[in-house]
């Protein structure tokens, strides 16, 4: 049997020289990043707050050109569960290409995509299973949140759709127009019809202004009044889409007794439950999907990132009732992606027998606390959140207070805290409102050694953050 974290030379090479670390890393440009911002499109994100040039890659470890190494927390937005080039989704992939299979095949059948698709619903909760369907889509997770709600209307003649504040579920017109960022569709037209948006529970920043068990029922209730007063204004929905636990949002996890009264309302009138577990599926959570935590069964799922061992692959799978479209309803040229179908049945299969969910609530345990630790010693450090390895820890200015008693999102010191993670070899993405959260999407084989460095450094990164403000404090 294989061991959660595979011991290879170049992983004990990376881990050397990266715990070996002493001082700030350079950040400096390089030629080839100066092309990349005189040549790529003005859209491009990451290399603007993460100027690198990666060369290698293993593990929970990636190189850039000058030879600096960095834990990643970011893991390719939770696509790696297994980290980079983990010799079970490589030996999969290699396995693959000397079959001779051929590479593209529509959504022909293959062994390979068979025992893709036995695997998986292997792992489907089997009230869910038994029945279920599945459509492979494009390569992105966007084109399984668009194949879910064609789905559904279809199967519902109807038109309305269900989203929630801070969603996000992709950069097609569709999904935008589900997805709760202004930013992306503000210079946009053209997008759907049909929308209507509802208060996601957020205990830092509840909506209705309340916290805890209150601000779920006041949820609960408000969804079940618009749905039941005829004067609502907002027609029979064809269904309700949201993620288990939001992550470009700001790492916040739907409370369980919510999901619960959730499935039970849209179950009530006919309204198909579509969960969004692109980025919080496949052992994120510490449930191989993050509805299992709460007991419920959904009509549709969406899935991508993990579940193609770190290639593009994209499926949603649903209650066979709802197998309503007709044939071609949704098709993509690229939904038979064979190496992809390979490494994530060899993923989907290691998660398994390593039972690594259990190691993932271990060590997302451990490093939630870390960050509780930084909470309670820096005071701009706001709210700790998540499950399992999907975190978030949101930064605020304390000077400032809302309605709640919380104090402001700030995001120019979370660009600041990202800036200092990284000058010392940390990977970390934020997030949420205003860009203020600090996100952790660390590859589900992260060691306990490996997180304790991981606390190390956003400690010293924490402290650096704070010393310009000491020395104004000194100097007034």
């Amino acid at each position: 049997m294989s061991v959660i974290t595979p011991t290879t030379s170049t992983t004990q090479e990376l881990q050397r020289r990266h715990t070996g670390l002493s001082g700030r890393y350079c950040l400096d440009s390089t030629p080839a990043l100066q092309r990349q911002m005189q040549r790529e499109s003005n859209a491009r994100s990451y290399p603007r707050r993460i100027p690198l040039e990666l060369k290698r890659a293993q593990g929970v470890y990636v190189e850039d050109s000058r030879g600096q190494v960095y834990i990643d927390c970011l893991a390719g937005a939770g696509t790696l569960a297994l980290g980079h080039n983990h010799p079970v989704t490589v030996e999969a992939i290699q396995k693959a290409l000397g079959s001779g299979i051929p590479l593209h095949t529509l959504d022909l059948s293959t062994p390979i995509k068979d025992a893709f698709v036995q695997t998986l619903f292997e792992l489907l909760p089997g009230e869910f299973a038994q029945d279920a369907r599945i459509q492979f889509c494009g390569p992105t997770g966007a084109d399984a949140v668009e194949a879910a709600i064609k789905l559904s209307r279809t199967a519902s003649r109807q038109q309305t759709v269900l989203a929630f504040h801070g969603a996000y579920h992709g950069m097609t017109l569709g999904t935008l127009s589900l997805s709760g960022n202004l930013g992306p569709k503000n210079a946009l037209g053209g997008l759907l019809a049909g929308v209507q948006f509802l208060p996601y529970p957020h205990d830092y920043r509840c909506p209705f202004g309340l916290s805890g068990e209150r601000s779920i029922d006041a949820s609960l209730h408000y969804i079940r009044h618009m749905l039941s007063d005829p004067e609502s204004g907002i027609t029979q929905p064809a269904a309700m889409i949201l993620e288990t636990v939001q992550g470009e949002g700001g790492v916040i996890p739907a409370p369980v007794r919510w999901l619960q009264g959730l499935r039970d309302i849209t179950r009530e009138h006919g309204i198909a439950l579509i969960l969004d577990e692109i980025q919080c599926g496949i052992g994120r959570t510490g449930d191989f999907f993050a509805f299992e935590h709460s007991g419920i069964t959904p009509d549709v799922v969406t899935l991508s990132k993990a579940i193609g061992g770190g290639l593009p692959l994209s499926v949603v799978v649903y209650r066979g009732e709802l197998d309503q479209w007709q044939p071609g309803a949704h098709a993509g040229t690229f939904r038979g992606n064979q190496l992809a179908m390979a490494a994530g049945d060899a993923t989907l299969r290691f998660i398994r027998q390593e039972q690594l969910t259990a190691h993932v609530r271990n060590v997302g345990a451990q490093l939630q606390r870390l960050l509780q630790g930084l909470q309670a010693e820096f005071d701009w450090v706001g709210d700790v959140r998540g499950r399992g390895l999907m975190l978030g820890m949101e930064i605020v200015d304390p000077a400032s207070s809302d309605v709640l008693g919380r104090p402001a999102a700030d995001g120019d010191r979370a660009r600041r805290l990202q800036r200092a993670c990284l000058e010392r070899g940390l990977i970390v993405e934020l997030g949420g409102r205003h860009g203020a959260t600090v996100r952790f999407l660390p590859p589900l084989i992260i060691s306990e050694a490996e997180v304790e460095h991981v606390g190390q450094i956003l400690y010293q990164s924490a402290q650096a953050v704070d010393e310009p403000i000491f020395a104004l404090k000194r100097q007034g």
